[in-house]
């Protein structure tokens, strides 16, 4: 899949989470800032249905945009050059092959960077694989929804899950997520599905890990709640403190009650229960 990355120059943190947050009501998949441009990245075949609001939201703020086009094979090597060991409180260390490898008594999960969206949520990464290590998800059944390269799923099964469907509708996610449950040595307990939240229809989980957007979130929640056991947990991240009203007011009315949040980086994690 080819992507379409939005650059925008910004004078301030501030600035970029504002306009992340503006942009969030499209279907972008990824931001990152990095030296004074907000880099928002998109699908090409979703830019064409969203592009002339886009602009004219850029030209409401008074600020000027440019659309880079990335080729898969390239956004894949940018991905990999980028990729950074993440340490979640000395109890767990996200890295990829060519990292080193962790300390003694310090649970691994090892993810080979190869997935078709770019390097900003590495904050929602660390807030959801620490909700996991939390969540004493050990002899439960999960689902990673937008899965991604599998880590949430890994590290749920190297926590005891007993199984943990992980479910992404991008083809280079599904296959850098078999990829990786080979290399952890966790096939046995995760399956991945191809598809969208369609493939959960009729299947029944004690807690659901959904890292994506707010507005993927939102459109899901009825979905998820339908699929998730009385007494079970639904945990979040992928949007800003300003939507944190909006994700728990739906899933409230889908009989989803907050359990906590918590903030990285001006991202946040949210934890509901049935």
């Amino acid at each position: 899949m080819d992507y379409i990355a939005l650059n925008i120059a910004v004078a301030e943190t501030e600035q970029a989470e504002i306009l992340t947050a503006f942009l969030a009501d499209f279907p972008f998949e990824s931001f990152e800032t990095a030296e004074g441009i907000l880099k928002a990245y998109i699908p090409r075949d979703r830019l064409a249905d969203c592009k002339e609001q886009v602009d004219s939201l850029l030209v409401r703020q008074g600020i000027e945009g440019h659309y880079i086009a990335i080729e898969t094979q390239n956004w894949n090597a940018l991905w990999e050059s980028n990729f950074p060991a993440i340490d979640i409180e000395g109890r767990l260390r996200i890295r990829a092959p060519f990292h080193e490898t962790a300390p003694a008594g310090e649970m691994e999960a090892i993810i080979m960077p190869r997935m078709s969206f770019g390097t900003g949520h590495h904050a929602t990464t660390w807030l959801m694989a620490r909700a996991v290590l939390d969540l004493k998800v050990a002899g439960r059944r999960g689902l990673d929804m937008g899965s991604g390269t599998g880590v949430l799923a890994i590290v749920a099964a190297k926590c005891g899950a007993t199984h943990v469907d992980a479910v992404d509708i991008d083809d280079w996610a599904d296959a850098s997520c078999r990829e990786n449950i080979t290399t952890n040595g966790v096939t046995d307990y995760i399956e991945p599905l191809h598809g969208d939240v369609r493939r959960i229809a009729g299947r029944h989980y004690d807690f659901i890990l959904a890292n994506i957007n707010r507005n993927i979130l939102i459109a899901d929640m009825a979905a998820y709640a339908a699929a998730l056991n009385a007494g079970g947990d639904l945990v979040m991240s992928g949007f800003l403190e300003a939507d944190v009203d909006a994700i728990t007011s739906t899933a409230e009315a889908e009989g989803l009650h907050r359990v906590a949040t918590a903030e990285r980086e001006g991202w946040m994690v949210v934890h509901v229960r049935k």
